[in-house]
């Protein structure tokens, strides 16, 4: 979720106490600012699979598509969630077009339905925290890896064994340790070109109008389908996804 507020998040007060996770000072750090190159020092976290066939993959927060020049990647970030991720996929499923859904640990727990859903219809899954806090960058090498690797547990169970491809820090949160953490267990990290800020919602024609503008600096656009009334998201989705498509984008995934 690109929210700039700080703290946890809309998360905070709910998933807080019931993670015996000590709340935080509010703020966060935009991901372009940890972009740099990985403190090879940094230690790395015991797998949260012992025995299993991860490659490791890039530690560079990606932006590209590999749908190539022309490719756009749509990533929903904060769900899933019981109204507005099943209006997503509808409108997803419409068009035609394979998202990545970087999804909260908890929520993840909550409907792993939703989560199988998501595998079944071809979308990747990501790696989006345990409890959406935009200051674990701020917090210790092990509150960060308890965040990501307990995430990766959930979300896997949830999805009946298929696991993330990608980590994306709440708020852009990344610090050289996460982002080397995650590669480690084979989820690249994953930014974002386009933050449409539907999450404020600022109305349907806003939303459309920043994708629009925002675009030709780069292919991933960040929308939200958990966190409040998401009917701006999904009708944006719904004038943007054949738009698009129009003007001769293709849609596809990050690279990793």
């Amino acid at each position: 979720m690109a929210q700039h507020g700080g703290g946890r998040g809309w998360y905070g007060k709910a998933m807080g106490a019931a993670l015996g996770v000590t709340l935080l000072a509010t703020g966060a750090s935009v991901w372009t600012a940890q972009a740099g190159a990985v403190d090879s020092s940094s230690r790395t976290a015991a797998p949260a699979t012992p025995g299993s066939d991860i490659k490791q993959v890039a530690a560079t927060i990606a932006h590209a598509s590999e749908a190539g020049a022309r490719g756009v990647n749509i990533t929903i970030d904060d769900g899933p969630d019981p109204v507005w991720t099943p209006q997503v996929l509808d409108v997803l499923g419409e068009y035609g077009v394979k998202a990545t859904f970087c999804m909260v640990g908890t929520q993840a727990q909550a409907h792993p339905d939703l989560v199988k859903k998501v595998v079944a219809a071809g979308h990747r899954l990501c790696d989006h925290s345990v409890s959406h806090n935009t200051a674990m960058d701020k917090d210790s090498q092990t509150y960060q890896s308890q965040q990501i690797l307990d995430a990766e547990r959930m979300i896997t169970k949830a999805s009946g064994g298929v696991r993330p491809m990608y980590y994306r820090a709440p708020g852009g949160a990344f610090t050289p340790y996460s982002r080397k953490l995650a590669a480690s267990r084979g989820m690249r990290p994953l930014g974002w070109n386009v933050d449409t800020k539907d999450f404020e919602r600022p109305g349907t024609d806003v939303i459309v109008a920043t994708v629009e503008r925002e675009l030709p600096g780069g292919p991933t656009l960040l929308f939200h389908d958990a966190g409040g009334d998401r009917t701006q998201t999904v009708e944006a989705l719904r004038r943007l996804l054949p738009r698009l498509k129009e003007r001769g984008y293709s849609f596809g995934f990050p690279v990793r």
